[in-house]
C-alpha cells in the first residue's frame, strides 16, 4: 500500500477510536448521574462541559490528521465507533460501575455511621450535662435572686426605721 492511503487509514482508525473515546466520556457523566443525583442545572452545565471537550478533541484530531480538513469517512468512523461501544461495551459498563459505586458509597456511609456512634453518644451526654448545668443555674439564680429580694427589703426596713 502506497503511504496516502495507509495514513488515511490510520486516519479512520484514529477517528474510530475517538467515538469510542468520545463515548466513553459520556459514559462517566453518566455513571456520576447514577451515583449521585443531579437537578438539571447541574445536567446542563455537564453537557455543556462535555461537548466542549468532545469539540475540542474532534477539532485537534481533524487538526493533527487532516489539517483541519473535514473528511466524511472519519466522521462514519467516528459514528461507527461510538454505535459499536454504545452496543456492546456501555451497557454494561454503566450498570456494573454505577452499582459498584453506589454499593461503595453505602459501605463508607455504614462505616462512617459505626464510627460517628460514639461521637454521637458524647454529644448526647453533653447536651445532658448542659441541660443539668443550665437547669441547676436557674435553681441557683432563683435562691440568689430570692435573697437579695430579700435583703433589700430588710434594708429598706431597716433606712426607713431610722
Amino acid at each position: 500500500m502506497s503511504s496516502p492511503v495507509i495514513s488515511e487509514n490510520l486516519f479512520l482508525l484514529y477517528s474510530f477510536g475517538m467515538g469510542i473515546f468520545i463515548t466513553f466520556v459520556y459514559d462517566i457523566f453518566r455513571i456520576w448521574r447514577r451515583v449521585l443525583s443531579h437537578n438539571r442545572f447541574f445536567i446542563s452545565l455537564e453537557d455543556i462541559l462535555f461537548w466542549i471537550f468532545s469539540a475540542i478533541s474532534v477539532f485537534y484530531l481533524m487538526h493533527a490528521q487532516s489539517n483541519g480538513t473535514l473528511r466524511w469517512f472519519a466522521v462514519f468512523g467516528a459514528l461507527v465507533g461510538m454505535i459499536l461501544y454504545k452496543k456492546t461495551i456501555s451497557p454494561f459498563y454503566v450498570k456494573w460501575s454505577s452499582f459498584l459505586l453506589n454499593k461503595i458509597i453505602k459501605l463508607f456511609k455504614k462505616i462512617l455511621h459505626i464510627a460517628g456512634k460514639p461521637f454521637k453518644l458524647l454529644e448526647k451526654r453533653s447536651r445532658q450535662t448542659g441541660k443539668l448545668a443550665v437547669s441547676g443555674s436557674r435553681r441557683a439564680a432563683g435562691m440568689v435572686k430570692k435573697r437579695l429580694t430579700a435583703f433589700v427589703k430588710l434594708l429598706k426596713i431597716t433606712v426607713s426605721k431610722r
